[in-house]
C-alpha cells in the first residue's frame, strides 16, 4: 500500500498526521455524485459494479482522501434475505413488505450470498483502480439497524414499531437479529474475500436504544460479527449514532477502532477504552458549513487535544450533508494533510 496512514492509525501505531477520510464521502454533496445519480436509480448504481466504482473513486480523485468507502447501502443484506427494497427522492428506503410476525421472519433467507455477489465484483474493480494507492473500506449496517428498517418498513423518527417490538415479542426479535447477524458476517467475510482491506459496522440508530436494550438488541450481535469475522491484517471499525454513550460496551466486542460521534470529547473516549482501541472522528459535520477559518480552527482544536495519541483517525462524527458546500469539504480534507504532529 503506498499510502498506510489509515491502516497504522487503525491498528493504533504513530502517525505523521491523523488519516482522513469522511462517512458520506461519496455522495449528494458532489456535483459530480449527481451526473451519475441523474442516470440511474440509487439501486442500480449499487448493483452496476462499474458503477459502484465510479461513484467510490470520486472522492479519491476529487478529494484525495487517504481511505476510500465501498459505494453501496447498510440495506443490501435486508433486501438480499428477502426485502423489497426501493428508494425514492426525497423519502428515502422503503421495504414493501414490513417483517412483523413469526412467518414473515421465518420467510427470510440466510443463505443469500449469492444475492450479494455484485459487491465481491464492484470491491475487485475498485481494487484495480485504486491500485494500491490507499486502502478501500468495505461495510455493513448492524443488525439493529437493518431490523429497524424492516419492522417499519423504512426510516422513521421514533422507532415506536421497533421498540414495541423487541418489548413486546423479544424472542422474535432475538430469532431476527440472529439471521442478520449470520448474513452480516458472511457478507463482511464476503468482502474481505473479495478484497477490502478494512470494514466497518455502521449502527445508525443505536442512539435510540436505552443502555440495557443497546446491551441486548445490539451489542450483543455485533461482538458476535465481528468474532465471526476473517480479521487477520483487517481493522475492524465499529460505529453507532451514540458511541459517545456505548463506547465502554462497544469495546467489549473488540474492534481495532470505535468511531465516535460528535458529542464527547475524543481524547476522553480514548482514555477510557482499552489500551489498543484506536479512535475514529469526531469532528461535527455541521462545521463544514462554517466559514474556511472556522474549519481550520475547530480541525486544529480537535487535533491538539488528541497531540501525542496514537491510534486516531479523522473522521465526522457523522455522515457529510448533501448541502454542504463541496469547496468546504475539499479544504478540511487539505487542513488535515497539511498537519505535522
Amino acid at each position: 500500500m503506498k499510502n498506510n496512514l489509515f491502516l497504522d492509525a487503525a491498528f493504533s501505531k504513530q502517525t505523521e498526521r491523523p488519516p482522513v477520510w469522511m462517512m458520506r464521502q461519496a455522495g449528494r454533496f458532489m456535483p459530480q455524485y449527481w451526473e451519475i445519480k441523474n442516470k440511474y436509480s440509487f439501486l442500480e448504481m449499487c448493483k452496476n459494479p462499474e458503477i459502484a466504482a465510479d461513484v467510490t473513486m470520486l472522492p479519491v480523485d476529487l478529494l484525495d482522501i487517504d481511505a476510500a468507502i465501498l459505494f453501496c447501502d447498510i440495506l443490501v443484506t435486508g433486501e438480499a434475505m428477502g426485502g423489497d427494497l426501493s428508494f425514492t427522492q426525497g423519502v428515502g428506503p422503503k421495504f414493501a413488505n414490513p417483517v412483523r410476525t413469526a412467518k414473515d421472519i421465518e420467510n427470510l433467507n440466510v443463505d443469500c450470498l449469492d444475492e450479494l455477489q455484485y459487491v465481491a465484483d464492484a470491491i475487485k474493480v475498485i481494487q484495480q483502480r485504486l491500485d494500491s494507492r490507499i486502502p478501500l473500506i468495505g461495510f455493513a449496517g448492524a443488525p439493529f439497524t437493518v431490523m429497524s428498517y424492516l419492522i417499519e418498513g423504512g426510516s422513521s423518527k421514533d422507532f415506536k414499531l421497533t421498540k414495541l417490538f423487541i418489548h413486546n415479542q423479544p424472542e422474535l426479535a432475538h430469532k431476527l437479529l440472529a439471521k442478520i447477524a449470520k448474513v452480516t458476517a458472511d457478507y463482511l467475510n464476503l468482502q474481505i474475500a473479495a478484497g477490502v482491506n478494512a470494514v466497518q459496522i455502521f449502527d445508525s440508530w443505536a442512539l435510540a436504544l436505552s443502555w440495557n436494550d443497546y446491551q441486548e438488541f445490539s451489542h450483543r450481535y455485533i461482538q458476535e460479527i465481528i468474532a465471526n469475522l476473517n480479521r487477520k491484517d483487517i481493522p475492524v471499525i465499529s460505529f453507532c449514532k451514540g458511541s459517545s454513550v456505548f463506547a465502554p460496551i462497544m469495546a467489549e466486542a473488540k474492534p481495532d477502532v470505535i468511531s465516535v460521534d460528535w458529542n464527547a470529547d475524543l481524547l476522553n473516549i480514548k482514555n477510557a477504552l482499552p489500551k489498543g482501541i484506536a479512535v475514529q472522528g469526531n469532528l461535527d459535520p455541521h462545521i463544514l458549513y462554517a466559514d474556511k477559518a472556522v474549519i481550520k480552527a475547530q480541525i486544529h482544536k480537535l487535533f491538539e487535544r488528541m497531540r501525542g495519541t496514537e491510534g486516531f483517525i479523522f473522521n465526522l462524527g457523522h455522515g457529510i450533508m448533501p448541502d454542504i458546500p463541496f469547496d468546504n469539504v475539499k479544504y478540511a480534507i487539505e487542513v488535515v494533510k497539511e498537519f505535522r504532529y
